[in-house]
C-alpha cells in the first residue's frame, strides 16, 4: 500500500513537472510572424514556421514579417500593439505636416509596408541592434518614413501638385523611401514671360504703344546634386542596411492649408471666368467668321452659278461646233465612201462588161469553130425541122371540105385535096431549101 502511494505520487510529480516544462518551454508560432528565441542555455535562434516551438525556459518576442507605417487621421503618436498578434498595424500617427516648394503647408496621409528580413543572420544582426519592433519603429522606420515624406514635398510646389503631379508625387515618394532621399540643392531662378504688356500713355501712337514692364518673376527651383556620371546621389535609409525593404508606399490623402484652398477657389474662378470670356470672344469670332464664311458663299454661289451658266454656254457652242464638224466629216466621208462605191461599181461595170465580151467571143469563136467543124450542119437541120414543124402545123389547122368531089381520069385533082395540099408543101419546102442553100454532107475539118 505504501509502495502504491509513493508510486502514485512519483506519477503526479513527474505529470506536474512535466505540466511546468512543457508550460514555460513551448509557445505557439503563428502565420505572418518570426520569432526572437532564446534558450535558457543562452543559445538564440530565429522561428518563421507555424505551430509549437520549444525554447526550454528562456525568452521569446515576436516581430511581425510586415511593419505598417500609417499616418492616417485619428492616429495618435504612439507606436502600439507593435508585438501584439492579430494587431492590424504597427504604427498609426496622425496625418503629417509638410512644407511644399512655394512654402505652402498641408496635412498629408499616407502609408508605408516594410519587410524584414527571415534569415537566421540578417533577422538575428536586426535583433540584436534594435531588441524589439517597437524601437525598430521609434528609431529608424518613423523618422525615415516623415524624413522622406517631407523631402518629397520639397521636390515640387502645391501648385504644380494640385496641378497634375500627384503621380510623380508618388512615385518619388515610393522611389526615395525605397532607395534613399535625393541630395537637392534649392535655387532661386528669375523667369521672364514671353508675353509683353503695351502701354496706353500716348494716345497718338495708336496701337504701336512702347513695351513696358519686363513680366519677370522670382521662383525656386530645386535641383538634384548628381555625381560625374550624372546619377543623382543620395542619402540611403538606414534600415535597409538590415534587410528591410519597402513593399509598398502611398500617398493616400494630402489637404492643404486654408488660405491655399481660398487662393486656388479664386484662382479657379478666375480661370473659370477666363474660359467663359474666352469662349465668349470665341463665340463672337465664331458670329464674325461665319457672316464672312456666309457672304463669301453667296458670292460664291453667285460665281459658281455664273461660272456655270459660262460653262454650259461655251459646252453647248463647243457641242454646236463638234456637231458641224462631226456632220462635216460624215458628208465628206459619205462622199468618199460613195466615190468609191461609184469607183467599186464602175470597176464592177467594167470587168462584168470584159466579161460578158470574153464569154461572147468565146461563144463566137466555139460556134465558128463549131461551123468550120460540120458546115454548120446542125443549125441547118435544126432550120429545116423548125421549116417542118410550120408546114405541118399549117396543114394540120387547114380547112378541108367535108365531101370532095373529083373528076374523071386525067381530069386532076379536085381543089383543096390531100394530094393538092402535098404537092403545095413539098414545093414550099423545095424553095426552103434553095434559100437555105445547105449541103447535108458533114464538111472535112481544116
Amino acid at each position: 500500500m505504501r509502495n502504491l502511494s509513493i508510486g502514485l505520487i512519483s506519477i503526479l510529480t513527474g505529470i506536474v513537472l512535466t505540466v511546468v516544462v512543457t508550460w514555460n518551454s513551448i509557445f505557439y508560432a503563428e502565420p505572418g510572424y518570426v520569432y526572437h528565441v532564446r534558450t535558457i542555455l543562452g543559445d538564440e535562434h530565429v522561428v518563421s514556421d507555424v505551430g509549437y516551438q520549444f525554447y526550454l525556459w528562456g525568452r521569446w518576442n515576436a516581430w511581425k514579417r510586415a511593419l505598417t507605417v500609417q499616418a492616417v487621421k485619428g492616429g495618435d503618436s504612439t507606436v502600439s500593439y507593435v508585438e501584439v498578434e492579430n494587431s492590424e498595424t504597427s504604427a498609426a500617427l496622425p496625418p503629417l505636416k509638410i512644407m511644399f516648394l512655394d512654402q505652402v503647408d498641408a496635412a498629408a496621409e499616407a502609408t508605408v509596408r516594410f519587410s524584414i528580413p527571415t534569415d537566421q543572420e540578417g533577422f538575428t544582426r536586426l535583433a540584436h541592434e534594435y531588441r524589439t519592433p517597437a524601437n525598430l519603429l521609434r528609431t529608424a522606420i518613423i523618422p525615415a518614413f516623415k524624413e522622406t515624406l517631407q523631402a518629397t514635398a520639397s521636390l515640387m510646389s502645391a501648385e504644380d501638385y494640385y496641378s497634375g503631379g500627384r503621380t510623380e508625387f508618388n512615385t518619388e515618394f515610393e522611389n526615395q523611401m525605397s532607395n534613399g532621399i535625393y541630395i537637392v540643392k534649392r535655387e532661386e531662378m528669375l523667369i521672364s514671360s514671353q508675353r509683353k504688356i503695351s502701354g496706353s500713355a500716348n494716345a497718338s501712337m495708336g496701337a504701336s504703344q512702347e513695351e513696358y514692364g519686363d513680366e519677370a518673376k522670382a521662383v525656386f527651383v530645386v535641383r538634384k546634386v548628381t555625381d560625374a556620371n550624372g546619377t543623382p546621389r543620395r542619402k540611403d535609409q538606414k534600415f535597409t542596411q538590415f534587410g528591410i525593404s519597402v513593399v509598398d508606399a502611398r500617398i493616400t490623402d494630402m489637404t492643404p492649408n486654408n488660405r491655399f484652398v481660398e487662393r486656388m477657389q479664386l484662382k479657379q474662378k478666375a480661370s473659370a471666368d477666363r474660359a467663359i470670356a474666352r469662349e465668349q470672344r470665341i463665340q463672337e469670332e465664331e458670329q464674325r467668321l461665319l457672316a464672312i464664311a456666309r457672304g463669301e458663299r453667296e458670292v460664291a454661289e453667285r460665281q459658281a452659278k455664273a461660272k456655270v451658266d459660262q460653262i454650259q454656254k461655251t459646252t453647248e457652242a463647243e457641242t454646236d461646233k463638234q456637231l458641224a464638224v462631226t456632220s462635216a466629216t460624215k458628208m465628206k466621208e459619205q462622199a468618199r465612201i460613195e466615190k468609191e462605191t461609184a469607183e467599186i461599181n464602175l470597176e464592177k461595170a467594167r470587168i462584168e462588161a470584159e466579161t460578158k465580151r470574153t464569154l461572147a467571143e468565146a461563144e463566137a469563136y466555139q460556134k465558128e469553130v463549131i461551123l468550120k467543124a460540120d458546115n454548120a450542119l446542125a443549125q441547118k437541120l435544126d432550120a429545116e425541122i423548125e421549116i417542118h414543124k410550120l408546114w405541118a402545123d399549117a396543114f394540120a389547122r387547114r380547112s378541108v371540105p367535108t365531101n370532095v368531089f373529083g373528076g374523071g381520069a386525067g381530069a386532076g385533082a379536085p381543089q383543096g385535096s390531100d394530094t393538092e395540099v402535098t404537092a403545095f408543101m413539098q414545093m414550099l419546102t423545095l424553095d426552103a431549101a434553095k434559100r437555105l442553100a445547105y449541103d447535108r454532107e458533114i464538111g472535112k475539118g481544116e
